[in-house]
């Protein structure tokens, strides 16, 4: 378990929040020790000082009870002495006890007391002399009223919240810039251009790290536009001199079948490849989004490949939900699944589909009963012109899956590539449920 989040926003909110829970802490301790406790020696020895007043000369001082003196003495100073049985009936049993303050007024008595606290309309010290169990004295405490005693607690608490909120906000639109910037480089990483990020935003380091992705970006776009324009060139230019060729082959005498055969074929391979390179090249963003059935895309698939002497069986779940995607990019996923188990297998072909509703994704599953591929070749079987092991054949241009990955990750999907445990390739590709419609 990490206490220390990883993302720059956590930890500014987080470093913030331990400097001003330290700021807190010392302020709590400051304010005890400096304003708290001077205040309350200083009460403690004011009531300790009226206590004595009342002991002076007095061995008993229970004889004041009941007499015209101890009445006197309460109408000028509001100090009384009154046995146990009143003062409970006048608030001691309300009265808490502190032994804060009856340690203190021992010291300055110069004998065990015990001290409580009424808070009642006014405030009032209750001092018991242990050697007189049976009264008590009353000192009340005009001068202080309990809403001038704010809950220091509660003060640094609403203190703390205010400070921490306020880093969070400060964070937070601190960060923003640094959250549109990463969600333009995986764009960018998908394949995609997004449109420029404002450079007017945010501290200097985060506008002149906005300025270089943006400069960065318009390279990437630059560069996929100079190599799809190139790549469209070359292939257009190759096309012409191999129709040519097929013409001059059809025109052979019948005795050389054999070999315009071969030549027919090769030109057929080559035009194969050539429009493998334009599918890599092609951007499908483009073309916007349509609300399609996987499994029926699925089943036109299997319906059109049904010429074939293969057998290819389905096992389509029955409540897969519609989603929004790209429907040439999408039937082009499938087919070139479906392709290359057909080049590079010889049995029979599965083709699956399922729906799973914690991670809000489908999934489509292409199996075949071919020779796998080793698996130290897997990770990198979806770089361009990247081909698996010979037993697998060696035709073709190895931009079957690299063109599968690409779409995948047009569609913000995954794609997993893996032997199956007892014989095949199995490949399958998860297709989040996008909850609203993207049109670009």
């Amino acid at each position: 378990m990490r206490l220390v989040p990883r993302s720059a926003f956590g930890q500014t909110v987080f470093l913030i929040a331990m400097l001003l829970l330290i700021n807190q802490l010392v302020s709590y301790v400051s304010v005890a020790l400096y304003v708290i406790k001077p205040s309350t020696q200083q009460i403690t020895h004011l009531v300790a000082k009226q206590v004595k007043i009342v002991l002076i000369d007095l061995d008993n001082p229970e004889l004041l009870l009941g007499t015209a003196i101890n009445s006197k003495l309460q109408q000028v100073t509001g100090i009384e002495i009154i046995t146990e049985t009143a003062a409970l009936q006048q608030g001691l049993a309300e009265a808490r006890y502190y032994a804060y303050f009856s340690d203190l007024m021992s010291k300055e008595l110069e004998q065990p007391a015990e001290v409580r606290v009424g808070q009642g309309s006014a405030y009032a010290f209750w001092v018991k002399l242990t050697g007189s169990p049976n009264y008590w004295i009353k000192v009340p405490l005009t001068g202080l009223d309990e809403t001038d005693f704010s809950p220091l607690t509660f003060y640094l608490l609403l203190i703390g919240i205010l400070s921490v909120g306020g880093a969070w906000l400060f964070a937070r639109q601190l960060n923003r810039p640094l959250k549109s910037l990463q969600h333009a480089a995986i764009q960018v990483g998908r394949g995609g251009f997004p449109k420029p990020l404002a450079e007017q935003k945010g501290s200097t380091e985060i506008i002149a790290v906005t300025k270089a992705f943006n400069y960065m970006a318009r390279g990437i776009q630059q560069l996929e536009q100079d190599r799809a324009l190139l790549m469209a060139g070359v292939s257009h230019d190759l096309r012409t001199p191999l129709t040519r060729i097929r013409l001059a082959s059809e025109m052979m005498q019948e005795q050389d079948s054999w070999v315009r055969d071969g030549i027919i074929n090769d030109i057929e391979d080559m035009n194969a490849i050539i429009d493998q390179f334009i599918d890599y090249l092609r951007h499908h963003k483009e073309v916007p989004t349509e609300k399609e059935n996987i499994n029926s895309l699925i089943e036109e698939l299997v319906q059109a490949e049904s010429v074939q002497q293969r057998s290819i069986s389905t096992d389509l779940a029955a409540d897969l939900p519609d989603i929004y995607v790209r429907r040439i990019a999408i039937k082009r996923l499938l087919n070139n699944l479906l392709e290359n188990a057909l080049r590079y297998s010889e049995g029979a072909i599965e083709i699956s589909s399922g729906y799973e509703r914690k991670k809000k994704r489908l999934y489509i599953q292409v199996r075949d009963y071919g020779p796998g591929i080793p698996e130290a070749s897997i990770q990198n079987m979806f770089e361009p012109f990247t081909q698996g092991d010979k037993a697998r054949g060696s035709s073709g241009s190895g931009l079957g899956l690299a063109i599968i990955k690409k779409i995948v990750d047009m569609h913000q999907g995954e794609v997993e590539l893996y032997n199956h445990k007892i014989q095949g390739l199995v490949v399958r590709v998860y297709l989040p449920i996008m909850p609203i419609k993207q049109t670009n």
